[in-house]
């Protein structure tokens, strides 16, 4: 049994199983582009976990046939929320023929039989194993090396080993599909920060750019840490590239996650349309200019002002908006720009949005937190109604929090924030909104801020957290002024004269190499 993952300090790095299991599987991808080689390994996981629980419950059913059970009657399985593992699909099928040439056939036949036996997984399943261009040896290597943990037995569903593996695999493969790759996958650091900020205990939840579904899963974990219900949420998404929906339907689907994800383009083929949402999670792509606006100029989404053709940003806010309860919370991840441009009317929607009332909250994350961009981006959060039961009355009030500090570096080039990062910006959050036990809010300078609505104003609308919270505090070492400057002076000194010698140490050494001639 794979071992539980170790933890490197709070900042979510992954140094156990999943890593190595990462490791080898890579080794294996060769020349093979992370794009393609996604889909085989993610496929072969999610084949692996359905077929555990299956065998799990049918060693049960087996053992129970005196009392007239059936272990090959699928209603006993569908009963369990457990998917019907037909005898060609089975693992053990799979792991006897692994070094056949014919292997990859016999994957596509089991993805098929699959699909067929169980409708919620139609058209989510990868069935292209049998192509010229895999090589039938990796393949086989590759289905040797996920025989070798367990993933989808009572145990490893208990400790959620296969929501760890797949989730780690997929930000992996964002990070070495680099900007493509992270279009679908929004890091989990990120969804963290969303998620703990709106609370979501009970009501729906939408995503209309779901990606992989990680909005979806945090959700649900978030209900489990807190000990609630997770009947007590419902889930719909959407979901335009129908690969990643693919990614979405098999991440959910492995976690026995009921939930209503669609596959289209939101704007213009709207697959839940009436839907009113008490949370809005989402992270939609970046200063989309190829969204086809020009095609809805009239739409009745636009309350706020119409969207440029040139730039999403502003039709995607409106749409959260139209989707939102008369009491519900929007949180979402923009560029920064969004903040504080005036282009294309930008500015003027912006302005509408904040005379309205509607945002409750800006956060401004750092740079280097996505694989897809090294730009920084912010946190918009909007509400419906700022004064409800649920909270204190918010009316006129904007928090802002500045969290461009915070994080640390994984590795050269990515950030993650730490758990007392997530915690810091989350309380401060609900102790301002008055999130019952959530403790007393106060403006801290230089990371936190309440402004009211002429304030806003005042800043000509414009969003961005530094201009309202200022600088940090300094703290006061207690050295008197005079004293200070004697002694700072006295050290520049010392260092101008140690700059002297150098530079005449150095003038000396290039003219022993006859570099360098003294002026006449």
């Amino acid at each position: 049994m794979a071992r539980k993952a170790e933890k490197s300090g709070n900042n979510g790095a992954t140094l156990g199983f999943e890593e190595k299991l990462w490791q080898a599987a890579d080794k294996l991808r060769s020349n093979m582009d992370a794009a393609e080689y996604k889909h085989v390994v993610l496929g072969l996981i999610f084949l692996k976990y359905i077929s555990d629980a299956f065998e799990e419950q049918h060693a049960k059913l087996d053992s129970e046939r005196s009392q007239g059970a059936d272990p090959e009657d699928p209603d006993e399985y569908r009963a369990k929320n457990i998917f019907w593992v037909p005898k060609e699909a089975r693992w053990s099928r799979l792991k006897a023929d692994a070094k056949q040439p014919t292997i990859g056939r016999i994957v596509d036949d089991a993805m098929v039989a699959i699909e067929r036996d169980n409708p919620s997984l139609k058209g989510v399943l990868p069935k292209d194993y049998a192509r010229p261009g895999l090589d039938k040896q990796r393949l086989g290597q590759l289905i040797d090396l996920v025989s070798n943990i367990g993933l989808g037995d009572k145990e490893s569903r208990s400790k959620d080993i296969l929501g760890r593996v797949y989730e780690y695999f997929l930000s992996q493969f964002a990070s070495a599909e680099g900007k493509k790759g992270g279009q679908f996958y929004t890091p989990s650091r990120v969804v963290r920060v969303l998620v703990e900020m709106l609370a979501p205990y009970k009501g729906r939840v939408y995503d209309p750019c779901c990606g992989s579904g990680g909005m979806f899963v945090s959700s649900e974990k978030f209900i489990e840490a807190h000990s609630g219900k997770l009947g007590d949420i419902s889930i719909y998404g959407q979901e335009s590239n129908y690969t990643t929906w693919r990614l979405a339907k098999m991440n959910l689907a492995i976690r026995g996650i009921d939930a209503q994800i669609f596959h289209g383009d939101t704007f213009h083929n709207d697959r839940l349309p009436d839907l009113k949402a008490d949370y809005v999670l989402a992270n939609p792509p970046f200063n989309d200019s190829d969204w086809r606006g020009e095609l809805l100029r009239e739409d009745k989404r636009w309350v706020y002002g119409v969207p440029p053709t040139g730039n999403a940003n502003f039709a995607w806010v409106q749409h959260f908006l139209h989707h939102l309860a008369p009491t519900g919370i929007a949180g979402f991840v923009l560029a920064n720009g969004s903040m504080s441009s005036n282009q294309s009317g930008e500015g003027e929607i912006r302005k509408a949005i904040i005379e309205a009332d509607l945002v409750d909250c800006m956060v401004a994350l750092p740079g280097q937190l996505f694989y897809s961009t090294q730009i920084p981006v912010c946190l918009w959060f909007l509400t419906r109604n700022k004064k409800n039961s649920r909270f204190r009355d918010r009316r006129g009030e904007t928090l802002f929090i500045d969290a461009r500090k915070m994080g640390t570096m994984i590795d050269r080039v990515h950030r993650e924030l730490t758990d007392e990062d997530i915690a810091k910006i989350a309380d401060t959050y609900h102790a301002w909104r008055g999130d019952k036990g959530a403790g007393k809010y106060e403006d801290v300078p230089g990371f936190c801020k309440v402004a009211k609505a002429e304030d806003i104003r005042k800043h000509a609308h414009v969003l961005t957290p530094g201009r309202y919270i200022g600088a940090e505090a300094q703290e006061d070492d207690g050295e008197p002024f005079e004293d200070k400057m004697k002694r700072l002076t006295a050290q520049l000194r010392e260092q101008m004269a140690e700059g002297r010698k150098l530079d005449a140490a150095i003038a000396a050494n290039l003219r022993e190499l006859k570099f360098w001639e003294d002026a006449p």
